[in-house]
């Protein structure tokens, strides 16, 4: 990791400039971000924290939050309850598109599209709609080590403007996924959106994921490590919208955008980066986000498939037991 600080100021000098994208305009509360904000934080599992540009700066989390509320409902429901409710394909369509339900099953394809985000924060438990806000705020700050809270204005710009949202909610309703309490289960969602973060804390929230769930500042378990798996799957095969695919054939880590400029990625037991500019392409993705990952996962070969397959310990195990499988000779698996 010698050369690691030096880099990412390379990355933030050589993309500082580059402005192509839009600020996200259907939240009206969020076109008044600065468009030059731009910041990259990696925390390794050790609890390292290399950073450069505008670390501290405040915006609300929103589809990031779908991660992490997400691995709470497979904690209060279990897998199979979920599965149930909510699948784990990806769509290839946009993030708020009116759902494509399955014709089988109705439920929504994944957890990271909205349809599918409201379905989860339905599955949250508590007696009221204050009780699942409150477990929800504790969960975060389990993740990212302080005391969290909702921006309001932001919070009220989605939930006055949120009628795609409402119309999904509907649907969801019509089809038995969720419960009748759509405007509580609403303004849970509208909320978790509406947390604000910065750049360091999504670069710890991630690197707890790469932890197996513990927050390597401190220490504390913020979501069963039986879990992590199932989160970093839905990331990596869902987390970038209908860019999802591309994202993992160039970059190849489990990633979640949000349309306020942040992308955050988990290295499996290694770390968790972040990366924070407002400018985002018609998908919702960070323009300068997707450009340092792209030349983050090159220069270090962290796409999944860059390992060595002769470091793979399957393949160490099968060496040490030719004997346990039938037709196995000596110079490889070939039977």
């Amino acid at each position: 990791m010698s050369d690691l600080p030096e880099f990412i100021k390379h990355l933030y000098e050589k993309y500082r400039d580059f402005d192509n994208g839009s600020l996200a305009s259907y939240i009206p509360e969020l076109t008044k971000a600065n468009p030059n904000w731009f910041a990259i934080s990696i925390v390794t599992k050790e609890g390292e924290i290399f950073e450069v540009g505008d670390i501290r700066e405040h915006f609300t989390i929103q589809s990031i939050s779908k991660v992490f509320v997400y691995g709470m409902a497979l904690e209060d429901c279990d897998r199979e309850t979920l599965l149930e409710k909510i699948g784990v394909e990806p769509t290839g369509d946009p993030f708020n598109s009116v759902i494509r339900l399955d014709e089988n099953s109705k439920r929504p394809d994944n957890p990271m599209v909205n349809a599918g985000a409201i379905a989860t924060a339905g599955l949250i438990q508590g007696a009221n709609g204050t009780e699942k806000l409150n477990r929800l705020l504790a969960m975060f700050r389990r993740y990212i080590g302080h005391d969290v809270f909702i921006d309001a204005p932001v919070f009220m710009s989605e939930r006055a403007t949120g009628h795609r949202n409402r119309a999904l909610a509907n649907l969801l309703l019509n089809f038995g996924i969720i419960e009748n309490n759509i405007d509580e289960i609403l303004d849970l969602y509208f909320q978790q959106c509406s947390l604000v973060v910065n750049c360091h804390d999504l670069a710890v929230m991630a690197a707890t994921l790469a932890n197996r769930g513990i927050n390597p500042i401190t220490n504390k378990q913020a979501v069963k490590s039986c879990y992590v798996r199932d989160i970093l799957s839905v990331m990596h095969t869902c987390g970038m919208y209908n860019y999802a695919g591309e994202w993992a054939y160039r970059v190849g880590i489990p990633a979640k955008s949000g349309v306020s400029g942040g992308i955050i990625g988990v290295i499996p037991d290694k770390a968790g980066i972040a990366v924070f500019s407002p400018l985002i392409d018609n998908r919702g993705n960070s323009v300068r986000g997707i450009k340092v990952f792209e030349d983050l996962s090159d220069e270090f070969d962290l796409h999944l498939f860059d390992s060595p397959l002769e470091k793979c310990s399957f393949l160490e195990i099968s060496k040490n037991k030719k004997d346990v499988i039938p037709g196995l000779i000596n110079d490889g698996l070939k039977v």
